[in-house]
């Protein structure tokens, strides 16, 4: 696969939504350099708040789905209660009956957010991709590494050189496939690329020292980009926990808090956006509800995660984070609203309503479905049990009757076996137990 990062993501999918956002990244950039502003970090926040509110009618539909499961969730668990403990096949029967019927009473599929999420997550994941890798889908990015990317190539040893660069592990693939060997003009020209879009101010630096007649072309080169990177002082492309070493060495004590502030504001951000999601309408110390148990752990845990990352990772991805919880958190209030006003008893109807036209089209009703937890299971009933009710209309046999059978069978079987012998008392028997039986 030719290019894994600058030339784009190549992942089913993933790949196909990136190439969409990246259109959408180009275009705001384009304004943006037309303006006279060319800002990554602007760019970047312009972004977010526009594929977050391309979204929004997914995510209404999701919490819609959360507030009905909010009111069934008592339901579902009284049957759950109900059914504890019971393994047997007659019981599991009943209890995914009795648990169909409560979501059919509501309009609503055990699956109902399944498709908004599954909608969401590639979006989500493309939209990392684009800004992890910007010179990738915006041109004008691409372009502030000429002709520095085309001097530094035809340089002696400079391959080996940028190889050891700390970042260029990530594309060893890249430096080994037979693109690159091969001398694929465009594949060499990106792999180099990606691997500066990643470099420090110190490796660009270290790229001057080592190549001496391209020291204007990396000057130049570093210029254009600080000038795209910088955001409120802050060079993006860097990550926090650099900034904060070279500011520590340098003595410029004041960066520290500037680098600092990423993170932390990644984790405040994150944390104020869990708690407007929509919880678990049950009691949190209670042991019998997992999905409880496991929101609270990953509130908890996200912020923390999320300043992890925003620490080690380039700020740019930080500041993408802080503009997705932030838009996240004016998005949520905004539907949260929405969703207070909502009439519940309505809602309901008209999910029944659609619920109903769908189960006509296959031939069921759904009044049909909600009397399933009312029903018998006839046909997994114990077979003992379907025949006692015909073992007691049916009358017993008398003795007399008993042994006019026993004779008829001896008589009948006596033609085929000799009286007295262990064959004749067999067929007895068996033709004893038949007739009983029978």
């Amino acid at each position: 696969m030719l290019g894994i990062i600058l030339t784009q993501n190549q992942t089913f999918i993933i790949g196909q939504v990136a190439q969409l956002l990246g259109y959408i990244m180009e275009g705001i950039f384009f304004c943006l350099d037309k303006i006279g502003i060319p800002n990554i970090g602007l760019a970047i926040i312009l972004f977010t708040i526009v594929i977050y509110l391309v979204m929004m009618p997914l995510t209404i539909k999701q919490q819609k789905f959360s507030k009905l499961s909010a009111k069934m969730n008592p339901e579902l668990q009284a049957i759950q209660a109900k059914y504890k403990g019971k393994k047997d096949s007659d019981s599991s029967m009943r209890m995914n009956e009795e648990t169909q019927a409560v979501y059919a009473k509501y309009g609503v599929s055990p699956t109902g957010s399944c498709l908004q999420l599954l909608i969401q997550m590639p979006i989500l994941f493309a939209l990392y991709r684009v800004i992890y890798a910007m010179p990738a889908y915006v041109g004008k990015i691409k372009e502030a590494f000429f002709p520095l990317v085309d001097k530094l190539i035809a340089q002696p040893g400079s391959t080996e050189f940028i190889r050891e660069l700390k970042n260029a592990n990530m594309y060893s693939k890249q430096f080994e496939s037979e693109a690159f060997i091969g001398g694929n003009v465009e594949f060499v020209q990106n792999t180099i690329i990606d691997v500066l879009n990643k470099a420090t101010t110190a490796e660009w630096i270290s790229i001057s020292d080592k190549f001496p007649s391209l020291a204007g072309d990396v000057t130049n080169t570093l210029h254009t980009l600080d000038r795209y990177n910088n955001f409120l002082g802050l060079n993006i492309g860097n990550s926090p926990s650099y900034v904060m070493t070279e500011a520590i060495s340098s003595g410029a004590y004041f960066m520290v808090v500037a680098a600092l502030a990423i993170p932390i504001l990644s984790a405040v951000t994150q944390w104020i956006n869990t708690k407007l999601m929509p919880q678990p309408d049950a009691n949190k110390g209670n042991s019998d509800n997992p999905m409880a148990s496991s929101m609270k752990t990953m509130n908890v845990m996200m912020p923390i995660m999320s300043a992890f990352f925003c620490f080690t990772l380039p700020a740019g991805m930080g500041l993408y984070w802080i503009a997705g919880s932030v838009v996240r958190s004016i998005q949520q209030v905004i539907i949260n609203r929405h969703i207070d006003k909502i009439d519940l008893d309505e809602l309901i109807k008209k999910n029944v309503e659609k619920k109903n036209k769908k189960l006509a089209k296959s031939g069921k009703s759904l009044s049909s479905i909600s009397n399933y937890a009312a029903m018998s299971t006839k046909n997994v009933a114990p077979k003992s049990q379907v025949n006692s009710s015909d073992n007691i209309n049916k009358p017993s046999m008398t003795q007399e009757e008993k042994d006019a059978a026993v004779k008829k069978s001896t008589e009948y079987y006596s033609k085929s076996a000799k009286p007295g012998s262990i064959a004749s008392k067999a067929n007895m028997v068996k033709q004893y137990n038949e007739k009983n039986n029978k």
